[in-house]
C-alpha cells in the first residue's frame, strides 16, 4: 500500500539545525524560483521581439517544482544519479546550474532565442549539464527507465556505469500519456530499484484544475506494478495545524475537498478563506481557525509536502531500493507568484508591472536579474559545496566500430531479406567478434518471427533477474529462452514505444557511459508508424540505434490491410539523421548492416532503418559480379542509394523501371516481357531514396549529399540514372509512390509512378499486387504508355 509522508514534528519541537538547514534551503529555492522567472520574464518582455510572435515560457509550472528540485540539487543527489526534468521546468534547471557554476549566469537571457538555452532540456543543444533530453510529454518521463536498464547492461558486458539512482520529475499531467504506463508496466521494470519517479502533483493540466485525477487510484496501478508508492501531501506548517485540538477534523476538510475546490482556496481574501474551509457541515472548525493568525493560514493552506523540504526529506529516505518508487509529491501550480493556484496559470506570464513588484519582494535588481549569491555567503557557500560533490569526470567517447565491409558471403538459391538479417547477426560473431559482442538485440515479443530464433539461442537472453528456462530440456523446443547477465538480446513486451524508447537509451551509451554498443531492434514494420515520434525524439536525445522493420509492406499479402504498411518508405525521405535502407536482395542486407555499424556510436554517428520482407526471392537475380572489383563497386554503389541491375547491352533505353525492395523482381519480369517485345529498359534497384534525394539536392545546390558511407557527390546519379541513358521513367515500389517520384527530376524524364495508394485486403501476392497495380503486368503497361507520350 502507498505510505503518506508526513515532517517529523511540528515547528516548535523540530532541532534547530533541521530548522537552519530549511531556512537555507529554503533561501536557495527563493534565488531559483527568481532565476527562472526572470528567465522567462527576459526572453518575453525584454529582448527585442519585432514581430510579436509568441516566445513562450510556464512560470508557473516551474514554480510547482522550485521545492523539489532545489532539495533534490542541493541535498539528495550524488554525483553518479541521473535525472530527467519535467519539459516546462528546464529554466528551474539552468538556474540551479547557474548557481552551481556550471552555466554562465548571463546564458538565461537566451532562453528560446536561437543558438541559445532550448525551450525543453536537451542533452545534445544546452549548453550545461542535461541528462535526459525532455519535451515530448510522457518521454522524458519514461527515458530513465530504459536508461536505469542500459546502465546496467553496460556493466554486465564490461562497461564501467557504475551505481545511482534514476529519477524522473513528472508533471502529473503527463500521466495521462500511454508511454507512461506501457513502460511502468513492462516486466523488465520491476527489478529496477534505483528508478525513482517524483509527480509534480498540481492537478492542473492545460486548460483547467482536473477533478477527478487521484493519488488513491494511481497509486493502486503502480502498486499493481509491483512499484513502492510514497505520498508527500502535507507540510510542517499544515502538519502543525493538525496536531492541534480539533486538527484531525481540519485534516479530513481538506482531504474530502475536490481538486478545484481547493485551489479556489489559495485565491481567497483572508476572511473567505475562513469562510470557504467552514462552509456547509464544516462550521466546526472555526473554533479551531479561530486561533490561528490569517497570514498563518494562508500560509499553511499551501504548505503542501511537494512545498516543504522536510516532507521531501524524509520521502527520499523512504525511498526502497530493491523495486521501483514512485513519490506523489503535493504541489501548488504557480506557488509563491501572482497567478499562484488559478485554473489558467499554465501559460500565464507576469506583467512587467507583476514582474517589478516581484523583484521588490524578493529584494532583486530587475535591470540585473540574473545575479548569483556571493561566493561569502551561507548560501554561496552551499552551492559551492555541492558544486563540488556532483561534478562530473568528463566522458570520454569510445572509438568507432570497424566492422569488415564485407563478409564474402554469395546467396545462392531462394531466401528473405529477414532471413538475412539473421544470419548476417550470427556470421558476425564469426567473422568479427569483438563487433558481435557489442551488438544488443531488442524485441518487442517478436523474436521468433522475426528469425532472430538463431541470434537468441546463440547470444542468449539478458536479464536484470535472470530466471529459469523450463523448456530447456523440451526436445521440440526450437528457441531456447536462457536468460543470463550476459546474455546480448533484451525482449520486451508488445509495446513499440518501449522498444525505441529503450533503443535510444542503449545508442547513447557511447556518451553516457564511454561504452558504444550496437543496438538492433526488431519490429513489424507497420508498427513502426506507432513508435515513430519516440524514435524520432531519442534520434533528437541523441541515441543512435539500428531499427529493422519487417516484414513489411503489402508483400505481407494474406495479413491483410491492417498489417500491410504503406507509409514506412518515406520516412527515410523525411527523418532528419537517419540512414534508410530497403534491400532486395541478402546479399545487401549485410552490406547495408555492416555499414550502418560503422556509423552508430560516435560523435555525428547516425541512426539507421531497415526495411525487410519475407518475400522469398531467387538470389541469382542480383547478378553480384564475381570480379572482386566489380563487386566492391556494387557494394558502394548498393550503400550510396542504387545500382543499375539490368540493361540491354550496347542499347540506349526506351524507358527506365527504377524499383525498391520487394518489388525488384516484379520489375525484372517486366523488363524480360518487354524484352520479348523488342522493348529494351533499364532496371534500376534502388536501396536508399534519402541518399538519391540528398545527392539530387546537392546538384541544385539545396545540400550537401551523404553517398553511404562510400564517398559525397553526384556520381552516384550519374552512375544509375546518366544523361545520355535518360528515358521515360517508371518508379515502382511497395508503399507509396511518391517516395520515388522526386527521380523523374534527375533527367527531366516523363515520370509514371507506382506504388500503394490505398488500404488493402487479406490475398495471395498476385491478388494483392494485381490490386494495387504493382505487379509485373502493370508496370509493363506503365512502360509502354511512357514510351508512347514521351
Amino acid at each position: 500500500m502507498s505510505v503518506t509522508i508526513s515532517p517529523t514534528a511540528p515547528p516548535a519541537v523540530r532541532p534547530t539545525p533541521v530548522a537552519d538547514r530549511d531556512a537555507l534551503l529554503g533561501a536557495v529555492e527563493q534565488r531559483v524560483l527568481w532565476l527562472s522567472t526572470a528567465s522567462i520574464h527576459h526572453a518575453n518582455h525584454v529582448r527585442p521581439n519585432p514581430l510579436g510572435l509568441k516566445v513562450g515560457g510556464h512560470q508557473a509550472s516551474c514554480a510547482s517544482m522550485v521545492t523539489i528540485m532545489t532539495q533534490l540539487w542541493f541535498e539528495q543527489l550524488r554525483s553518479e544519479d541521473r535525472v530527467s526534468v519535467k519539459p516546462h521546468a528546464s529554466p528551474v534547471l539552468h538556474a540551479i546550474n547557474a548557481l552551481l557554476g556550471e552555466l554562465d549566469p548571463m546564458a538565461l537571457a537566451g532562453l528560446r532565442e536561437f543558438g541559445g538555452l532550448q525551450s525543453y532540456p536537451s542533452r545534445t543543444k544546452d549548453p550545461d549539464p542535461v541528462d535526459y533530453s525532455t519535451g515530448s510529454v510522457g518521454l522524458g518521463a519514461t527515458a530513465p527507465l530504459w536508461g536505469a536498464i542500459a546502465r546496467r547492461y553496460v556493466d554486465d558486458h564490461g562497461g564501467r556505469a557504475g551505481t545511482g539512482r534514476q529519477y524522473a520529475l513528472i508533471g502529473d499531467a503527463e500521466l495521462d500519456e500511454g508511454a507512461i504506463w506501457e513502460a511502468m508496466g513492462d516486466p523488465a521494470v520491476a527489478h529496477l530499484g534505483e528508478l525513482v519517479w517524483i509527480v509534480d502533483f498540481n492537478r492542473q493540466s492545460l486548460d483547467r484544475v482536473v477533478p477527478a485525477v487521484s493519488v488513491t487510484k494511481l497509486s493502486a496501478m503502480f502498486e499493481a506494478a509491483g512499484w513502492q508508492v510514497l505520498v508527500a501531501k502535507y507540510g510542517r506548517l499544515l502538519e502543525g495545524l493538525f496536531a492541534r485540538q480539533g486538527g484531525e477534523r481540519l485534516r479530513a476538510r481538506i482531504d474530502t475537498m475536490t481538486n478545484p475546490e481547493y485551489q479556489r482556496l489559495l485565491r481567497s481574501s483572508d476572511e473567505q478563506l475562513v469562510d470557504r474551509i467552514c462552509a456547509d457541515s464544516w462550521q466546526d472548525l472555526r473554533a479551531l481557525l479561530g486561533d490561528v493568525a490569517p497570514a498563518e493560514l494562508r500560509a499553511a493552506v499551501g504548505n503542501l509536502g511537494g512545498h516543504d523540504h522536510d516532507a521531501l526529506r524524509h520521502a527520499f529516505a523512504a525511498i526502497d531500493d530493491e523495486r521501483p518508487t514512485v513519490i506523489f509529491a503535493y504541489t501548488v501550480k504557480g506557488r509563491n507568484l501572482p497567478m499562484e493556484g488559478h485554473p489558467q496559470n499554465h501559460s500565464a506570464q507576469l506583467s512587467p508591472a507583476q514582474f517589478e513588484q516581484y523583484a521588490a519582494s524578493a529584494g532583486m535588481d530587475p535591470a540585473r536579474p540574473f545575479q548569483l549569491f556571493a561566493a561569502d555567503t551561507a548560501e554561496g557557500r552551499l552551492s559551492a559545496a555541492r558544486a563540488a560533490q556532483l561534478r562530473r569526470e568528463p566522458v570520454q567517447a569510445g572509438g568507432a566500430f570497424t566492422p569488415p565491409s564485407d563478409l564474402g558471403w554469395v546467396p545462392r538459391g531462394t531466401s528473405t531479406t529477414q532471413a538475412a538479417l539473421g544470419r548476417t547477426l550470427l556470421d558476425l560473431t564469426r567473422r568479427a567478434p569483438a563487433i558481435a559482442e557489442r551488438v544488443v538485440t531488442v524485441s518487442p515479443d517478436v523474436s521468433s518471427s522475426t528469425n532472430l530464433g538463431g541470434w537468441v539461442n546463440k547470444a542468449k537472453v539478458w536479464s536484470a533477474a535472470p530466471s529459469r528456462d523450463w523448456f530447456d530440456d523440451d526436445p521440440e523446443t526450437i528457441l531456447h529462452w536462457e536468460e543470463s547477465a550476459q546474455g546480448r538480446h533484451i525482449e520486451l513486451g508488445i509495446a513499440e514505444t518501449n522498444l525505441v524508447g529503450l533503443l535510444g537509451e542503449l545508442g547513447a551509451t557511447w556518451s553516457r557511459w564511454g561504452f558504444p554498443l550496437i543496438p538492433i531492434g526488431v519490429v513489424y514494420d507497420p508498427f513502426i508508424a506507432r513508435a515513430l515520434e519516440p524514435w524520432n525524439f531519442g534520434m533528437y536525445a541523441g541515441g543512435q540505434s539500428i531499427l529493422v522493420g519487417t516484414p513489411s509492406g503489402v508483400t505481407l499479402a494474406a495479413e491483410g490491410g491492417a498489417h500491410q504498411s504503406l507509409l514506412t518508405p518515406a520516412i527515410g525521405l523525411q527523418q532528419p539523421g537517419l540512414l534508410s535502407y530497403e534491400p532486395a536482395f541478402a546479399l545487401e542486407v549485410e552490406w547495408m548492416l555492416l555499414e550502418c555499424i560503422r556509423r552508430i556510436g560516435v560523435p555525428g554517428g547516425t541512426s539507421a532503418y531497415l526495411r525487410l520482407s519475407t518475400r522469398p526471392v531467387q538470389q541469382d537475380l542480383a547478378a553480384v559480379p564475381a570480379l572482386p572489383e566489380a563487386r566492391e563497386l556494387r557494394r558502394r554503389q548498393v550503400l550510396a542509394g542504387g545500382y543499375l541491375l539490368r540493361s540491354p547491352d550496347g542499347d540506349r533505353p526506351q524507358a527506365t523501371i527504377a524499383a525498391m525492395g520487394a518489388l525488384v523482381p516484379e520489375a525484372i519480369a517486366a523488363r524480360d516481357t518487354l524484352a520479348e517485345a523488342g522493348v529494351h529498359v533499364d532496371v534500376v534497384c534502388v536501396t536508399n531514396a534519402g541518399l538519391l534525394f540528398e545527392a539530387l539536392q546537392a546538384r541544385t545546390g539545396q545540400g550537401t549529399a551523404e553517398a553511404g558511407g562510400a564517398d559525397a557527390g553526384e556520381w552516384i546519379l550519374r552512375d544509375i540514372l546518366p544523361a545520355h541513358r535518360a528515358a521515360p521513367l517508371v518508379t515502382v515500389l511497395d508503399g507509396h509512390p511518391h517516395t520515388l517520384s522526386f527521380l523523374a527530376g534527375v533527367n527531366g524524364v516523363p515520370p509514371a509512378h507506382l506504388g500503394v495508394s490505398k488500404l488493402g485486403q487479406s490475398g495471395d501476392l498476385e491478388s494483392v499486387y494485381r490490386y494495387h497495380g504493382i505487379d509485373a503486368a502493370s508496370i509493363v503497361r506503365a512502360v509502354l504508355r511512357g514510351i508512347a507520350q514521351g
